[in-house]
């Protein structure tokens, strides 16, 4: 007979943590260094898409890695130079909004995860990727996991590193487009973003016009002097 399935709530909810299992297991097999990828910035409405490559030391892992979504920004701050002071290797990549609008957001977070990697100052033998899909024309062997954020620590290492320098960048876009808020939204489709696209209409080369609700409004793309957009 099956077993009938409870619907009480669980008194704890179980976190999982990321660690170095898969790396082990590779050096294991011969395949090191191992490089941890991932991106930040795949949902917003504006600003790059960025991406991170990361081979840790196994003798020196800084202590807190996780998901960057699950850390506070003092959190991500603290962990990012601790993260640069000890790895082996870092390396980071960004696919403009216009590079965005030329392809799609899948094809743009792949390709930057691509390139983070092959900037790494140590040629990994295997790659592991955060998500469903392993970035195509890659140097090396690669493995997508899913969620791998949260059970790979050089994954995590990746996504802390990428989401520090995407707020970084964004910051900088908010100082030279004031009337938009990205320092405090970060190009995400909040309420106060929304109603400066209604009220000012996109930048050009910054808001992704392939997106909705700019592809399915029709909004005028505002062109303003200095750097719109980042390559």
């Amino acid at each position: 007979m099956a077993r009938a399935r409870s619907d009480s709530p669980l008194l704890f909810e179980i976190v999982e943590k990321p660690d170095f299992s898969f790396e082990m297991k590779a050096m294991a097999d011969g395949l090191w260094p191992v490089a941890g990828m991932d991106e930040a910035g795949r949902g917003p409405l504006a600003g790059p898409v960025v991406a991170a490559a990361v081979v840790l030391d196994p003798a020196n892992i800084p202590e807190g890695l996780d998901d960057s979504k699950r850390l506070s920004h003092l959190q991500r701050e603290a962990l990012f130079l601790r993260i640069i002071g000890s790895a082996l290797g870092v390396s980071m990549a960004s696919i403009s909004a216009e590079g965005i609008d030329n392809s799609n957001i899948l094809k743009a977070s792949l390709e930057a995860m691509r390139r983070a990697l092959v900037g790494l100052p140590v040629k990994p033998k295997l790659a592991l990727a955060d998500g469903r899909d392993v970035p195509p024309g890659l140097p090396c062997d690669g493995r997508a996991l899913i969620k791998g954020d949260q059970r790979s620590q050089s994954i995590a290492a990746a996504s802390i590193v990428a989401k520090v320098m995407r707020d970084r960048m964004m910051c900088g876009c908010g100082g030279h487009h004031e009337r938009y808020g990205f320092e405090v939204h970060m190009g995400y489709a909040t309420a106060r973003h929304r109603t400066a696209i209604e009220a000012h209409g996109p930048v050009a080369r910054l808001h992704r016009v392939s997106f909705a609700p700019f592809r399915l409004g029709g909004a005028e793309v505002i062109e303003e002097e200095g750097l719109a957009g980042l390559d």
